[in-house]
C-alpha cells in the first residue's frame, strides 16, 4: 500500500515536470540528453523529464545600448560615440547554439563598422553627418547578423563627442569666429551709416542747387517777361512819348551841377526832333 502511494506521488511529480508552457512570442528549444532535438512554439509542450530539457528564447523586439567608446577620424581626431539599437531574434537555433554570446558578437560587428565609417571621415564632417552615419551603418551590417540568428531593426548614433582638448580648441575657434563676425557686422554697419549720411547730404545739396537754379530761372523768366512787355509798350508808343521823355531827361540834367553834355553829330541832329531844342538850335544859328 505504501509502495503504491509512493509510485502515485512519483508519477504526479513526473507529470508535473513533463508539461512545460512556452509563453507568447517565445520559441522553445527542446534538448534530449543535452542535444538539440526540436523547436516548439508557444503553448503547452510535453517533454520527457530527466532526459529532456526546454530552453525558451524570446522573439520580441529587444532594445540595446552600446556604451561609449573611442574612434579616430581620418584627420586623427579622437571622438567618443554611443549607440542604441533594436534587434530581434529571427532564428532561435542560431542565436542559442551558433555563438556563446550572439548579442555581444552583434555589438562587436556594429562597433567595427562604425569605426570604419567614421575612420573615413574628417572630424567636422563626422560631427555634422549623424543621419548619414546611421544610414551607412544600417546598410553595412545588413544581413551580416543573420549568422547569429539576429536581425537589427534600427540603429542610431546617440552622440559624437570630440575629446576635451579638441572641444576647447573648437570653443576658442567658435569664439574667434563670433568676434570676427561681430567686428565685420559692426564695420559694415558703420560703412552703411556713412554711406547713407553722405547720400543724404548729397541729396540735400542737389535739392538746394535745383531749387536755386529754379529760382534763378524763374527770376530770369520774369525779367525777360518784363523786358518783352516793356519793349512791346515802347513799340506801341508814339513820337510824342519819346519827345516828352527826352525833355524830362534834359530838364533833370540842366538842374544838376554838371550840365555840359557832349554828343556826336548824329545825336545832335536827333535832338532837333524835339520842338523846344529845335527852336534853340535855329536861334543860335541866326
Amino acid at each position: 500500500m505504501i509502495f503504491m502511494v509512493i509510485m502515485i506521488i512519483l508519477v504526479i511529480v513526473l507529470l508535473s515536470f513533463s508539461f512545460k508552457v512556452v509563453p507568447q512570442n517565445y520559441v522553445g528549444l527542446v534538448e534530449t540528453l543535452g542535444k538539440y532535438s526540436k523547436s516548439v512554439n508557444a503553448g503547452l509542450t510535453f517533454i520527457i523529464p530527466v532526459f529532456q530539457n526546454i530552453r525558451k528564447v524570446s522573439l520580441a523586439l529587444q532594445p540595446y545600448k552600446i556604451s561609449k567608446y573611442s574612434i579616430i577620424t581620418k584627420d586623427n581626431a579622437e571622438i567618443t560615440t554611443s549607440l542604441t539599437l533594436n534587434y530581434q531574434v529571427t532564428d532561435a537555433y542560431r542565436y542559442f547554439y551558433n555563438n556563446t554570446n550572439s548579442v555581444e558578437s552583434m555589438v562587436q560587428l556594429i562597433r567595427g563598422h562604425m569605426r570604419d565609417i567614421i575612420g573615413r571621415m574628417e572630424l567636422n564632417e563626422a560631427l555634422g553627418s549623424t543621419s548619414k552615419i546611421n544610414n551607412e551603418l544600417f546598410k553595412a551590417i545588413g544581413d551580416l547578423t543573420d549568422i547569429y540568428g539576429i536581425t537589427v531593426i534600427r540603429v542610431n548614433v546617440d552622440e559624437l563627442l570630440p575629446s576635451p582638448e579638441i572641444q576647447k580648441a573648437m570653443d576658442k575657434q567658435l569664439t574667434a569666429d563670433r568676434e570676427k563676425t561681430a567686428a565685420i557686422a559692426k564695420a559694415e554697419g558703420e560703412a552703411r551709416h556713412i554711406e547713407l549720411t553722405t547720400k543724404a547730404k548729397n541729396d540735400a545739396l542737389v535739392a538746394t542747387a535745383k531749387a536755386n537754379a529754379e529760382a534763378v530761372k524763374t527770376q530770369a523768366d520774369a525779367e525777360a517777361y518784363r523786358i518783352n512787355k516793356l519793349q512791346e509798350s515802347l513799340n506801341k508808343a508814339g513820337d510824342g512819348y519819346f519827345r516828352n521823355q527826352s525833355l524830362d531827361s534834359f530838364n533833370k540834367l540842366a538842374e544838376g551841377p554838371n550840365n555840359l553834355v557832349i554828343l556826336d553829330k548824329e545825336d545832335m541832329t536827333d535832338l532837333g526832333k524835339i520842338p523846344a531844342v529845335k527852336k534853340m538850335w535855329n536861334a543860335d544859328k541866326k
